[in-house]
């Protein structure tokens, strides 16, 4: 395994073709700075220009949370001119881990509040495990959630559980947040899990696996027929790929494929 910095606050990660972007800021439970935000971009920048990279696990150091959102005491600082100008960087830490292309998993331990918890959104899955407590609780502070969770958050569980959620404010446990699909997946040790099926989708064909991921993301929304035609482009782009090529040659030579990612 090696590992790459950004920042005092970020690190990657790699597992073979599983890249674990790590949140590594436990004495402040991985509540995200300035400085932190502009790491997450970086890393996710960097990810996205990777095509060895066929999954990427967000994950966190420390045993009480994975991130509790938004550094409010760097915030309580700031006057209206810096609060302004610190707003591209934060947005850039949420779009960051939200446009990777490949598909992403969030594993949440202990606490995923606020913007913590809109990292987690802007994965494809989230995986979580018994300590975890998730909830956006933004507008008991005067704000609203402004990491995607108000578009995130409906997409998932649908807008009046949505509404409630973020209305009250209210946190969830493991157990209430899995039935009402906040999380996908409650397992014993949340990295452990959240790695082990990732590496089962780096399994399967990375040009395939991004085409997938980029037909639903664009198709979400989308009328049926709109949709389908978005599932048609994705298709075109990789019927005739190297991919798809060594797919079908390894499955009538009953062999594992050897994806060239082309």
């Amino acid at each position: 395994m090696s590992e790459q910095r950004f920042g005092e606050f970020v690190a990657v990660r790699r597992h073979e073709h599983v890249a674990e972007l790590v949140l590594d800021r436990p004495k402040a439970m991985n509540a995200v700075s300035t400085e932190m935000a502009r790491s997450i971009g970086a890393a996710c920048a960097a990810l996205a220009e990777d095509p060895s990279v066929r999954v990427t696990v967000l994950t966190s150091s420390g045993d009480r949370a994975f991130c509790v959102g938004a550094d409010l005491k760097e915030r309580n600082s700031f006057t209206d001119a810096e609060l302004v100008r610190q707003r591209p960087v934060a947005r850039g830490a949420y779009t960051g881990v939200l446009e990777l292309p490949m598909p992403t998993i969030a594993a949440v331990h202990g606490f995923a509040l606020g913007g913590g918890f809109e990292l987690a959104l802007a994965c494809d899955l989230i995986v979580a495990d018994a300590t975890a407590v998730v909830g956006l609780p933004e507008v008991s502070v005067g704000v609203i959630p402004g990491g995607g969770g108000t578009q995130l958050l409906p997409r998932r569980v649908g807008a009046a559980r949505a509404a409630e959620l973020v209305f009250t404010a209210r946190r969830l446990e493991a157990a209430e947040a899995e039935s009402l699909g906040l999380v996908d997946r409650l397992v014993d040790d949340a990295r452990e899990g959240a790695l082990e099926l990732a590496a089962r989708i780096a399994a399967n064909s990375p040009v395939g696996l991004r085409a997938a991921k980029r037909a639903m993301r664009l198709g979400q929304g989308l009328d049926l027929r709109a949709g389908l035609e978005v599932e048609d482009a994705a298709w075109r782009s990789v019927a005739f790929s190297g991919d798809r090529a060594e797919g079908v040659a390894a499955f009538n030579e009953k062999r594992k494929p050897e994806w060239p990612g082309e």
